[in-house]
């Protein structure tokens, strides 16, 4: 997910009302719909001792806090934000003293952003996110990627008692991520380390390269290139006293599933996988049922839908085929804008389209979306030895439940690997949550962060089910 990194620019306060002022003061919260995703978006405003505006944005479901505002523009109920760093503005008019209708406009695409006064500071509710003190050991530490060209950083939790442990490495899906997966408030990793360690499974999470405390260069990266990451992760934990290193597993989530699976085939050392709704088919089919799934639980229209997808297909088709950035770029743009006239679409309407294509393929982008859309997990399944573990949720809208899983499954043992268990858990959406509909403008609404019952999957699949009533594993 990438995160909305909005710098907006304060002005001189033209001269208003203390009553105006006074209105406009405050914490006010807002909903950006960007396609299948929610972003909540709070505007913080105060105003100092010589009555000039200072602003802070937050946008919690992308976990960016404090943002500070630049000019803001306020006077006859109207307000105006201005943010020229990203070639976008807000402009809104004061409806009542608690809420303002309003249009946010960034790189020639504006979306409808209405903003409600709250009556304090916004906060999410996360109960499952865990709170010190652990009972267990919390280790933040450094280790060098597999070339030594940078470290990378991560938390490494411990069972307290006499190790060695088991262990695994948690590897995140696709976007630069932190140690804990930080998604929409939620922090998937986090809550899963520590079931994890209360079990007696000692964990090490660690920021991607190029986020967080990790050095390396995310730009131009691939899920190979991330393996390699993992793989560091793996040296390091088998050189830790504590650690069993004949009992070191990885549990990659989405395409952390893909990368357990370079791993394993590459190492035979590698002593478990768990798959948490991660791809079994080829990244091409991942993305297409992704589009065509999500499109229809937002109820986009057939005719629209159809155009949707011959426009992807072929934009799968050039980067499954060009390696090259700047030859499948210009080849992307080329198809597109000519789709586009052909269908009869003005100019406007294909600049609002080319736009939006460029902020999701660009130079930076393109090499991991190349990738992915030419992997196939089925080349690494014949050279899979260790014990796996596939999960999903039911309502997963980004790799499908059913299908993949069963590919999994059937792609292991038709290569003689028969160690293989799976499930489906009714309900659930990608990140494990219990969901209406599973789409992704869900994640943040929704308070639990991982189901209990997964976590126990996971736990009791590694390393056996807990006596009732026994204590947390690995405490003294």
């Amino acid at each position: 997910m990438k995160k909305l990194i909005t710098i907006l620019f304060l002005a001189l306060l033209v001269p208003c009302l203390k009553a105006q002022q006074a209105e406009i003061s405050g914490c006010w919260l807002g909903k950006l719909s960007v396609g299948a995703v929610d972003l909540r978006i709070v505007f913080n405003i105060l105003i100092d001792d010589d009555g000039i505006y200072k602003a802070t944005m937050d946008s919690p479901d992308q976990s960016v806090k404090d943002i500070p505002m630049g000019d803001v523009r306020f006077s006859d109920d109207s307000l105006v934000i201005i943010a020229p760093l990203l070639s976008g503005d807000y402009k809104g008019k004061m409806v009542n003293d608690t809420s303002i209708e309003g249009t946010w406009t960034q790189s020639g695409l504006s979306y409808e952003l209405n903003l409600i006064k709250q009556a304090g500071g916004f906060k999410m509710n996360r109960p499952q996110e865990p709170v010190a003190p652990f009972p267990y050991i919390e280790e933040h530490v450094k280790f060098p990627s597999l070339n030594g060209e940078f470290n990378l950083a991560g938390t490494l939790t411990i069972p307290e008692g006499n190790g060695p442990f088991p262990a695994t490495i948690l590897v995140s899906g696709s976007g630069s991520q932190n140690r804990d997966e930080e998604i929409f408030g939620h922090k998937p990793f986090k809550v899963l380390a520590d079931h994890l360690t209360r079990s007696g499974i000692a964990v090490l999470r660690y920021d991607d390269r190029g986020v967080g405390e990790s050095g390396g260069n995310p730009v131009s990266a691939t899920s190979a290139d991330f393996a390699e990451d993992a793989r560091a992760a793996i040296q390091f934990l088998s050189d830790r006293a504590e650690i069993n290193e004949e009992r070191i597993g990885v549990i990659g989530h989405s395409e952390g599933g893909l990368i357990a699976f370079i791993l394993a085939s590459q190492y035979d050392d590698i002593a478990f996988i768990v798959s948490l709704a991660g791809p079994g088919v080829n990244g091409k089919t991942i993305l297409k049922d992704q589009t065509e799934y999500i499109s229809r639980l937002n109820k986009m229209p057939e005719e629209v839908l159809q155009q949707t997808m011959r426009v992807n297909d072929t934009i799968y088709s050039i980067l499954e085929k060009y390696g090259d950035p700047e030859t499948g770029i210009e080849k992307i743009n080329s198809f597109v804008t000519d789709f586009y006239r052909q269908e009869g679409e003005g100019e406007e309407v294909i600049e609002q389209v080319m736009n939006n294509l460029s902020s999701t393929i660009n130079p930076s982008s393109y090499p991991w979306l190349s990738y992915f859309t030419r992997s196939d997990p089925a080349e690494y399944y014949p050279d899979i030895k260790c014990p796996v573990l596939a999960l999903n949720g039911e309502k997963d809208c980004q790799v499908m439940a059913e299908k993949n899983v069963s590919a999994i499954v059937n792609g292991l043992k038709n290569s003689g690997n028969q160690n293989v268990t799976a499930k489906v858990f009714p309900g659930l959406n990608h990140l494990f949550q219990h969901a209406d509909t599973g789409l992704p403008n869900e994640y943040g609404e929704i308070e639990d962060t991982m189901s209990p019952e997964v976590l126990e999957t996971i736990s009791e699949w590694i390393i056996g089910p807990r006596e009732p009533g026994a204590p947390d594993r690995g405490k003294k």
